[in-house]
């Protein structure tokens, strides 16, 4: 099994945060979101994985470090890492034909903006399974149609009238992935775009025509990073997953505490300060950061960031940050000063 993982995006939803670091690098609940997405993933295929295809942007930003980072992650698993880059922000369907010599075999696509919990195994009829959740404003997604037999038989995007409430959350499975290789060839060859891009679903919808068997497979949770505020929260529930399920170690035990609180959940980082401060439920805070006289609930915290007199809630702040100040909901970019 191979995971495919495009993630070249620049993240512009999430600035200032993915100015300078990649949206999918960025930590929730104390890992980057692409290391917990890929990690579940594996978790839901239940099967050795051999190799994870990472497709990048810009060298300038997706720098040595992204790319050391991604081989440890791969490493971790037991699995090859292969890097390639999307020189151009073309979509969906050429960033994946950025990683063309790795579309062999069975294979996950999965985009790296997106957490998930699932818990379901693949159906060996299917050609191909895309995951979906059940939400309840299905016009605002792209949805899966489906016949009698629950295949998906048309992609439809934001319908007007109801098609389902199976909403399509960008991770895909194909027991054959060239497949998709082959007909997003032909979308290149002939130049088929929507909006100036090539996209995945015309692949997809070249393969149902020619009788391909797409199931559903449907998550129990779905935990989007694509802005500050659903950031945020997508941090405060991973945290209280993360306590539920009890396998990760949430507070380092560098944690210094003078005359301070952690109300759980909380992710606190390696040798962090704490001082006459009262921090949680449902806050991260990254490695090496000091918190000072301060309340904080809710809120998500990078590494290396002094805080001083604050009282946070729903507060987004990035690495090296200097903070001192009576503000609430704030989003605050890596090395900034408020003093």
């Amino acid at each position: 099994m191979k995971i495919i993982v495009p993630m070249a995006g620049r993240g512009s939803r999430l600035r200032p945060h993915s100015l300078t670091v990649p949206k999918p690098l960025i930590p929730v609940a104390g890992q980057p979101i692409v290391h917990r997405l890929v990690k579940d993933i594996a978790k839901v295929l239940k099967q050795p994985i051999e190799e994870i295809a990472f497709v990048l942007g810009d060298p300038a930003f997706f720098g040595d470090d992204v790319v050391e980072s991604l081989k440890k992650l791969a490493t971790d698993l037991g699995a090859k890492a292969s890097i390639y880059r999307q020189d151009l922000p073309l979509g969906t369907g050429h960033a994946i034909m950025c990683a063309k010599p790795s579309l062999s075999g069975p294979a996950v696509i999965a985009y790296a903006d997106t957490l998930i919990r699932a818990e379901f195994d693949l159906d060996p009829t299917a050609d191909s399974v895309i995951w979906t959740k059940q939400v309840e404003n299905p016009e605002a997604y792209g949805v899966v149609k489906l016949n009698a037999n629950q295949e998906i038989v048309e992609l439809v995007e934001k319908p007007e009238s109801f098609v389902s409430d199976q909403a399509v959350i960008g991770i895909y499975y194909f027991k054959d992935v060239s497949i998709l290789k082959e007909k997003l060839q032909q979308i290149l060859d002939e130049n088929v775009t929507n909006g100036g891009e090539y996209q995945i679903n015309d692949g997809i919808k070249r393969m149902m025509a020619d009788g391909k068997v797409f199931k559903t497979g449907t998550v129990d949770e779905w935990m989007d990073c694509g802005n500050k505020a659903i950031t945020v929260e997508t941090n405060t529930r991973m945290l209280g997953f993360l306590k539920a399920d009890g396998e990760e170690q949430l507070v380092a035990s560098s944690v210094k505490l003078e005359g301070s609180k952690i109300i759980e959940p909380c992710f606190i980082g390696e040798n962090v300060v704490l001082k006459n401060s009262t921090v949680g439920p449902n806050v991260s805070i990254g490695d090496h950061s000091i918190i000072e006289n301060s309340t904080i609930k809710n809120s998500l915290i990078q590494t290396n960031t002094s805080i001083k007199n604050a009282n946070l809630d729903e507060a987004m702040i990035g690495n090296h940050v200097k903070f001192d100040g009576k503000f609430t909901s704030i989003s605050i970019g890596d090395y900034s000063v408020l003093e």
